[in-house]
């Protein structure tokens, strides 16, 4: 008897569990987020739970010992407790990944910091299910927390790259020197930010390879967050040649103003003869673009680099390249005396 209970409620369970998960695949992407949180707490349930549930049941309908009883009973309970904890656990991470999803565009800064908490959830749950685990062996808990507490020391000075590459995190989420789709320089290294986890922080450089940085050395270098740029500040030097008459020479920085003052996005700063180069008269540029994407700047870039060669071409100025001009002494003549 008790072992046709426990086939029957083996394969009860696991038919309704089919059931169940045809049933919601059935609805397609047309479901609501219930039921991908459903479909993962489902899918999360152990066949080896199911198993050790119907064994229990059919121990049930027996008249077991006491001994015997209280472990199969305390077997049922560690097995309940884990399954519990992977459920918990499967919920916390369907929850935030598709709050991640839905939010990404809209708040990259919540974003940041989901990993950091789905992590501390996650580990909540599984600390909770041990501590029950144990009181339900008798442990003592208030003493085990006593002891953890000065062991937790030593543990500390063994692992403490770890922890500082974890409190950097938490600096990280509460600080916002960047959030997830930033585009960043770290020294010579750029690329946009995909992942702020716990110990690592995982950026995606614009080659297409991934960059890992642990988070204690991220913040120790100087960090460069283009995305936060709302102006870029532009400064460019041209070169002409020393032969260029100073009448021309007034009318660069009043051309190159013009050519610049005539596009769009852009505010122009100021344009001056600067220094005499080793080769060239040098004239230095600088102007603002209202626009932070890299692209819009090489658009006007390009648009003032080519109306500057046309202008000057119009003017007959040249432009300077390195050049060296070498000044040979000729020999002095010698006269010659025959003999006659």
């Amino acid at each position: 008897m008790a072992m046709a209970t426990a086939v029957v409620v083996y394969f009860l369970t696991r038919i309704t569990k089919a059931i169940l998960l045809k049933q919601l695949n059935r609805t397609g992407e047309n479901g609501n987020a219930w039921r991908g949180i459903a479909l993962a707490v489902i899918g999360r349930v152990k066949a080896f739970f199911l198993l050790v549930a119907a064994l229990y049941a059919g121990s049930l309908v027996l008249a077991l010992p006491d001994t015997s009883a209280g472990i199969i009973e305390s077997i049922f309970f560690i097995s309940l407790l884990v399954q519990i904890g992977l459920i918990a656990n499967q919920i916390i991470r369907t929850s935030f990944e598709q709050y991640r999803l839905k939010t990404l565009e809209k708040n990259a800064e919540a974003v940041t910091m989901l990993g950091s908490v789905s992590f501390l959830s996650r580990v909540l749950v599984w600390l909770i299910v041990l501590l029950v685990a144990l009181d339900n062996f008798g442990v003592n808990i208030t003493a085990l927390v006593a002891g953890l507490g000065v062991g937790g020391v030593a543990v500390a000075l063994a692992v403490q790259n770890i922890l500082g590459d974890v409190f950097a995190s938490f600096s990280i989420v509460l600080d916002k020197p960047f959030v997830i789709g930033d585009f960043i320089i770290v020294d010579d290294l750029l690329g946009t930010v995909e992942y702020v986890g716990l110990k690592t922080t995982r950026i995606r450089s614009l080659s297409g390879e991934q960059l890992i940085f642990s988070n204690n050395d991220l913040l120790s270098s100087r960090i460069r967050n283009f995305k936060r740029m709302y102006e870029r500040r532009v400064v460019f030097s041209i070169g002409v040649v020393y032969q260029t008459p100073p009448d021309k020479l007034e009318k660069i920085p009043g051309m190159i103003r013009s050519l610049i003052e005539a596009q769009d996005k852009i505010r122009f700063d100021r344009a001056h003869f600067k220094a005499y180069g080793p080769y060239s008269l040098d004239f230095e540029v600088v102007y603002w673009v209202l626009n932070p994407d890299y692209a819009v700047y090489m658009d006007i870039q390009q648009a003032i680099n080519l109306g500057i060669y046309k202008a000057f071409e119009a003017e007959g100025i040249e432009f300077a390249y390195p050049t060296q001009t070498l000044m040979i002494p000729r020999p002095a003549e010698t006269g010659t005396t025959g003999v006659g």
